[in-house]
C-alpha cells in the first residue's frame, strides 16, 4: 500500500472518530414506552441533571439515582410491591442513544424508547 493512501486512510478514520464523539447525543431527558399490552399508556425513565431519577407511570419501581459510564447505564432507587420495599441497581448496556431514541439492554431483554417531547 502506497504511504499517500495509508495517511488518507488513518486521517479519515481519525476525522470519522472526531466526527462521533462530538455528535454524542445527551442521555439526558424523559424516555418512555408503552406499557406492555396497553400500548396507549406510556411509561419510563427521566434521567435528570446531576444524576438524579425518577420513574414515569410506574408505581412499582421507583427510581432514584442514576450514572453512565461508558457503554452502561447505572440506575438505583426502590422496588415496592407485597408491603416490602428493597433498595436496587440495575446495569444495562446502552445499545442505541440518539437524540430522540435510547436502546437499553439487559440480558436477553431490549428496551427501546423514544425521547418524551
Amino acid at each position: 500500500m502506497k504511504p499517500k493512501s495509508i495517511c488518507k486512510g488513518i486521517c479519515g478514520l481519525f476525522a470519522s472518530l472526531a466526527f462521533v464523539a462530538c455528535n454524542e447525543a445527551d442521555i439526558e431527558g424523559a424516555w418512555i414506552e408503552p406499557v406492555p399490552g396497553m400500548e396507549n399508556t406510556m411509561q419510563g425513565i427521566d434521567l435528570k441533571k446531576g444524576g438524579e431519577a425518577s420513574s414515569i407511570n410506574i408505581a412499582t419501581l421507583q427510581y432514584e439515582t442514576w450514572v453512565k459510564d461508558g457503554d452502561r447505564l447505572i440506575l438505583s432507587g426502590r422496588s415496592i410491591g407485597n408491603g416490602t420495599t428493597i433498595p436496587f441497581t440495575d446495569t444495562l448496556v446502552i445499545e442505541k442513544l440518539t437524540d430522540d431514541e435510547l436502546s437499553l439492554k439487559k440480558g436477553e431483554l431490549v428496551i427501546r424508547y423514544k425521547k418524551q417531547e
